[in-house]
């Protein structure tokens, strides 16, 4: 448990913790889908979560009944994110939630180092667009790994950014593959959204300020 960690760092996942462009993904991933005639639903999207552009790209052509070049699968996977840039262009530091906002500066007054953790290229974009950009000390993402979640590479980049040991940093994450990648780093790890609907990681969170009630605990014990 917690309680048994030093915990000196805090590993957010972007999307679906930090903030939410769930949306913006299907409407782009449905936009391209439609162009190649491939069922495209949200159940398929759920399956998306927490995995690379192209792993993205493979689940979304499983009902895809022609065969695409390597060569046009990248063409789709960069259309795809094109459609979804115009998207998080509309996003600003109002899309960033009181209650993660409350959450992120608390943290901060007390002492946390930390990182942002994200298979996503866009992460930069994204950081920039809430007003996020500057706030966290390290930040590892798509730009910088090459092997995306389950593999750990992304979360053991944020915390050797952070200057802390993997067994010192706590993991935040929404999706299957981000928690399996906390514990394959040696991290513990706090499902909230999706992953904690599933009773996955070492603790649940209904929402990201109960997180601020658990680190205070775990501090006193």
């Amino acid at each position: 448990m917690l309680k048994e960690r030093n915990i000196a760092g805090i590993i957010f996942d972007l999307d679906g913790v930090i903030c939410s462009t769930d949306e913006y993904h299907y409407l782009a991933w449905k936009f391209m889908a439609d162009e190649l005639g491939a069922r495209f639903d949200r159940t398929i999207n759920e399956r998306l979560r927490g995995v690379s552009r192209m792993e993205c790209l493979e689940i979304v052509l499983e009902t895809y009944q022609g065969t695409l070049s390597p060569e046009e699968k990248q063409r789709y996977a960069d259309k795809k994110n094109a459609a979804y840039q115009k998207h998080l262009l509309n996003m600003s530091p109002a899309s960033l939630s009181e209650d993660v906002r409350h959450t992120l500066d608390t943290l901060r007054e007390r002492g946390y180092r930390m990182a942002i953790g994200s298979s996503s290229k866009n992460t930069p974009l994204i950081l920039k667009q809430i007003g996020l950009d500057r706030f966290f000390d390290a930040v590892a993402d798509g730009n910088s790994i090459t092997k995306s979640k389950p593999d750990p590479e992304v979360f053991l980049q944020a915390a050797e950014g952070l200057g802390l040991k993997p067994e010192q940093c706590l993991v935040i994450e929404d999706a299957e593959a981000g928690i399996e990648a906390a514990q394959k780093g040696g991290m513990m790890s706090a499902a909230i959204g999706y992953a904690a609907g599933l009773g996955l990681g070492d603790i649940q969170l209904q929402k990201l300020s109960d997180l601020l009630d658990c680190m205070r605990i775990c501090a006193k014990l």
